[in-house]
């Protein structure tokens, strides 16, 4: 059943209030799984309109979402409902002229693109070929499209990898079969099919036969899992279409040397573009006039936590030059003023997700906005089109002039439902950590917080370990959920964390067990110094990756620091984990070498060789499709307490891969975790 006109004014525009307004409750995982959400924003080209999609969760759990649209023009405007089919319309772009918007959805069976005209009527098809189209980028004049389709490399056409993705689900055998690394990644085994990117020409309301420019190419574009359609696009002429890929090779798995890429959109030979850096190179943009290329590059091969650089290539004379060497940031994204003088992009930044300018001629950097965590959509009009969440904002769109002012809200997709929710207040720390260097955390007070009173701490380890619990929304680790649950929250971004500067986060390197923990030890004392509410001596430490690593080496390195541990996919023995994963380059960079190469410095750092100190009691949960850190690490450590009698249980997800995705376990997962923490604390 599709929403009423007032759950559509709820959700769409933010507009409708009830009547007799709930009490506000503690945040509850709940809340969190049933709270809309914002995704697919697109800013047509005039910058006069904004299209985003909203998945509504009603008050029975069922989901819908359809795409809306908003006169950017007119502050008073309501958001105009555009779709009202079952399913998802995704990856929303504007046509050239602004008149029509395309999406992805998959209304017949399959991922086809689909066009929708802004002055009434129904959506129409736009293609109808026999592979889901994954993704896809218009030209800069809407008449060609770039999509990317899951082939086999030695298949002609489409309908040979069809009978042969066919011919795979039918057959009576179950064996795979390999000759080179990798044979599986993040959560799925390897079936020798791969990414490549079609062309076709938009005639009319279809498309003309879409042509392989990756034919016969061994490699992977976008590259998967994680990356997307911003790794691809056309030159500003239509003549070319800029990929990032890795050059087929067998050494897969242990390097990060992605390249960017140019070819015909005919087809035909491809060119390096950017084969002098053997590190990784990723997301090609474009000028609109196409004088400029910029592009983000790291230096150091092998590392996928090195800086990206901005780098910008000046196609008439071909020269190149790393724009804004000194600023020691590393930007998430970047997007072309439209006089092509000035990037805008958005980079980690002390806790942050920053908005910045930066002059590709002088390379000066300036802040345009940096409060929570912000994603670019669009640059146009003077204004900045973005995304922002914090650690009390599930997300919505907001705009704000190139200057940084006049932060404007433009969706409120949750304003009803957060009036129901009462968040628990936060600030921002820091201490002298390791080296007596600063390090800086967050932390959260108890959402029914009480004068006078202390409250145990939920002390959560991030992962990566390049990574940041900051001031960001999250779906999974949402640090308000401890909050709710009557927890003192602390979050401590310790050496190697990101957004502090390199060297911060270079920190870590051959350190996993060395200055982190030095941190969260100074980190606790600290905050229980400044914020006497929180109980030093009633904690539980909780993290998921290299964060459940810190737990399985807190076991051995700081037993009596903590009343329980949670560790969700943690690293227990690096002999057996380097030799299971599938990205070999991140051990191997991080521990200076294959584990026969650099034996003594996997072993120094090892929580399995200190299982004679185990004693705090640890909950371990795994997933059984985690190909990262393979759920045998967590059976471990699981194993040897359950041995030697120390008190631990097991939650294993046979569905589920390195992360929670399913929102029915999401909520198992939270009912254990703080089931947990509660038996082991005094609240």
């Amino acid at each position: 059943m599709k929403k009423s006109s007032v759950l559509f004014a709820l959700v769409a525009a933010g507009m409708a209030t009830s009547a007799l307004a709930a009490q506000p409750t503690p945040f509850n995982v709940q809340q969190l799984v049933n709270l809309n959400k914002v995704h697919s924003a697109a800013v047509s080209n005039d910058g006069k309109s904004l299209v985003y999609g909203v998945k509504v969760i009603d008050e029975q759990g069922n989901a819908s979402s359809d795409l809306f649209l908003l006169d950017l023009n007119n502050k008073n405007a309501t958001p105009k409902q555009l779709t009202s089919a079952e399913g998802t319309e995704h990856d929303v772009s504007f046509s050239a002229d602004g008149q029509s918007i395309y999406f992805l959805a998959s209304r017949t069976g399959s991922s086809q693109l689909y066009q929708l005209a802004l002055n009434g009527g129904e959506a129409i098809a736009v293609t109808d070929l026999p592979l889901d189209v994954n993704g896809y980028k218009l030209s800069q004049d809407g008449k060609q499209v770039v999509m990317t389709m899951r082939v086999f490399p030695e298949c002609a056409d489409l309908a040979c990898s069809k009978d042969k993705f066919t011919a795979i689900d039918e057959s009576k055998t179950s064996g795979r079969e390999y000759k080179q690394l990798m044979v599986r990644h993040w959560d799925t085994w390897e079936d020798h099919a791969r990414n490549h990117l079609f062309v076709a020409q938009i005639n009319g309301k279809k498309i003309t036969a879409p042509v392989n420019v990756t034919a016969n190419r061994d490699t992977e574009t976008p590259p998967k899992p994680f990356s997307g359609m911003e790794e691809v696009t056309f030159t500003p002429d239509g003549k070319y279409v800029v990929y990032s890929a890795k050059a087929p090779s067998r050494d897969q798995a242990w390097t990060t040397n992605y390249d960017l890429w140019q070819v015909p959109v005919t087809g035909g030979d491809t060119v390096n573009l950017t084969e002098a850096n053997t590190a990784w190179d990723s997301q090609p943009t474009f000028s609109a006039d196409g004088r400029y290329l910029a592009y983000l590059a790291m230096t150091k091969p092998g590392y996928e936590a090195d800086r990206y650089r901005i780098m910008l290539r000046d196609n008439v004379t071909g020269q190149e030059k790393e724009v804004a060497p000194l600023w020691d940031r590393s930007p998430h994204s970047i997007s072309f003023s439209a006089d092509g003088r000035t990037l805008y992009v958005a980079a980690q930044d002390v806790g942050q997700v920053s908005i910045f300018e930066v002059n590709t001629q002088f390379g000066d950097v300036r802040p345009i906005y940096n409060q929570g965590s912000n994603s670019l959509i669009a640059v146009t009009n003077n204004k900045l089109i973005f995304q922002k969440s914090s650690l009390v904002e599930p997300g919505d769109i907001y705009s704000v002039t190139s200057e940084g002012e006049q932060l404007t809200k433009l969706t409120d997709v949750n304003k009803d439902k957060l009036a129901n929710i009462k968040f628990g207040e936060y600030e921002q720390f820091n201490f002298k950590g390791w080296n007596d260097e600063t390090v800086h955390g967050y932390w959260i007070k108890p959402a029914n917080y009480e004068e006078g009173k202390k409250y145990p701490i939920a002390y959560l380890v991030h992962g990566g370990p390049q990574g940041s619990f900051g001031n960001s929304f999250s779906g999974r680790w949402n640090a308000q959920l401890w909050a709710g649950a009557g927890y003192g929250v602390v979050m401590v971004d310790f050496h190697g964390s990101t957004g502090y500067g390199q060297a911060f986060t270079d920190s870590i390197g051959k350190d996993w067990g060395g200055k982190p923990l030095e941190d969260l030890k100074k980190g606790i004392a600290a905050v229980t110094a400044q914020q006497p509410w929180l109980d030093a001596n009633n904690a539980c430490a909780l993290g998921g990756s290299y964060g459940g690593y810190m737990m399985n080496w807190i076991q051995g390195q700081w037993n009596d620091g903590f009343k329980c541990l949670v560790n969700h996919a943690g690293l227990f023995d690096m002999r057996s984990m380097y030799y299971v994963t599938e990205e070999l380059w991140f051990p191997e960079y991080e521990f200076g070498g294959s584990y026969d190469k650099n034996k003594a410095l996997y072993e120094k750092f090892n929580p399995v060789n200190y299982v004679e100190n185990w004693k705090t009691p640890m909950l371990v949960i795994h997933g059984e499709k985690d190909y990262r850190v393979p759920y045998g690490q967590g059976l471990a450590a699981y194993t040897y307490m359950q041995r030697n009698g120390i008190p631990s249980e097991l939650l294993v997800f046979p569905d589920e891969n390195h992360w929670i995705l399913n929102q029915d376990n999401l909520q198992q997962w939270y009912k254990n975790v703080l089931g947990w923490m509660d038996r082991w604390t005094a609240k």
